[in-house]
């Protein structure tokens, strides 16, 4: 709908605004929810989780204020060598203003720790149904770029507010809330050894991926143009939509492998393991198959005649999702073993060769030459993590 009424080119514009903020949180946020699951699975009493829970919930708040600042700052410092032109530099930096409310990773924690995975559901659709109804009425009333970076701007941040509340919401339910609040966080490596080595760990791990997952938009803005960076967002939103669902499984998948490798259970950690894989290697395989066949009448209904050039880019980029979701549950799998020293290895050496091969084949082919260094950057880092899994 947004693109339907901003075209190719403005589309563009508010996709590399969301692409921009988006980028720096990953850069700065630690994902805290990751360390809180796996030591939280570990814990064993209600005073010292309820001490891991306020000291993610301050690692949160923390990133989340640095993230803005650097954010703003890297727009007026260096915006022309980002991509960021000073025509777009305003709009940049007024959605900037989305990434205090960012915070997620202590309030995912806890509902998926306390196995409340729909009301995770719950907020994620209420959330769509809102950023649904606000880009209807943007689109009704023939709004123009600066309308639809607004809409934009109160979708993510009520996406944010509600999963908050929920967790709030469920820590009050556990009794737990008034003391969390309290809790001390000072001594907290005492009771959890290795927490502050895993949550920087897997920080820079996810810092590399989102190098390439989220600066990958920027850097067709800055070797093409914004019209190029408009299809290859459009493309990229649709090929990859299937990584939700690679988050789902995560989010399902993480907590009872931590739990099983925290207990010994072996054998049923790798059962669990090796029979997801299978479902999501089937699945990736039709995905592919379906999106082969069905993208140019979906284009066409979905966002107009405008972006039809995005069909091939949606069948590359949901080769790379498909091969990226099959990953989830290797790298879920590493992480609840406390190897998250061979997923960052593995992220450093794909990153890298993303990196060289987007920056060589963007200038030649376009956005196309993105998409093929997300396939590159797939097979290294599975064949890396497979390695690893089988050492251990």
């Amino acid at each position: 709908m947004t693109a339907r009424a901003l075209g190719p080119s403005e589309y563009g514009i508010l996709a590399l605004c969301f692409t921009y903020t988006s980028a720096i949180e990953r850069l700065v946020n630690f994902q805290s929810w990751q360390p809180l699951i796996k030591f939280g699975a570990e814990s064993k009493s209600a005073e010292t989780l309820t001490s891991l829970f306020k000291f993610g919930l301050l690692l949160d708040v923390c990133a989340a204020a640095t993230g803005c600042v650097i954010a703003v700052a890297l727009v007026w410092a260096f915006g022309p060598s980002l991509g960021i032109s000073s025509e777009m530099s305003g709009l940049v930096t007024l959605f900037c203003a989305i990434l205090p409310f960012r915070i997620s990773g202590m309030p995912l924690a806890v509902l998926r720790l306390f196995g409340k995975f729909r009301s995770i559901a719950y907020g994620q659709v209420a959330a769509s149904i809102f950023r649904a109804g606000l880009c209807a009425t943007g689109f009704a009333f023939g709004g123009g770029l600066q309308e639809f970076v607004l809409i934009w701007m109160a979708a993510q941040i009520f996406g944010s507010l509600s999963v908050v509340f929920l967790s709030f919401a469920e820590l009050r339910r556990q009794g737990m809330l008034a003391s969390m609040l309290r809790a001390p966080v000072r001594g907290i490596t005492a009771h959890f050894p290795g927490l502050w080595k895993f949550a920087i760990s897997t920080n820079l791990s996810l810092t590399l991926r989102s190098s390439a997952n989220q600066l990958d938009t920027l850097l067709v803005g800055y070797l093409a143009d914004p019209t190029a960076a408009g299809l290859y967002h459009i493309a990229k939103r649709i090929g990859r939509m299937t990584l939700q669902i690679g988050d789902h499984v995560q989010a399902v998948l993480y907590p009872d492998l931590a739990r099983a490798w925290a207990a010994s259970a072996i054998e049923a950690f790798h059962r669990a393991a090796s029979q997801m894989r299978a479902l999501l290697l089937g699945f990736g395989i039709l995905l592919v198959g379906a999106v082969y066949l069905t993208i140019d009448p979906v284009l066409q209904l979905a966002v107009g005649p405008e972006f039809e050039a995005a069909g091939p880019l949606v069948v590359v980029q949901s080769i790379a999702a498909a091969m990226t979701l099959y990953g989830t549950v290797t790298r879920s799998a590493l992480l609840a073993m406390g190897r998250e020293d061979r997923v960052l290895t593995s992220v450093l050496v794909a990153t890298i060769a993303f990196h060289g091969t987007a920056l060589a084949l963007i200038p030649r082919i376009g956005p196309m030459g993105a998409n093929l260094a997300h396939i590159v950057m797939a097979v290294i880092w599975l064949w890396m993590m497979a390695v690893a899994y089988r050492q251990t």
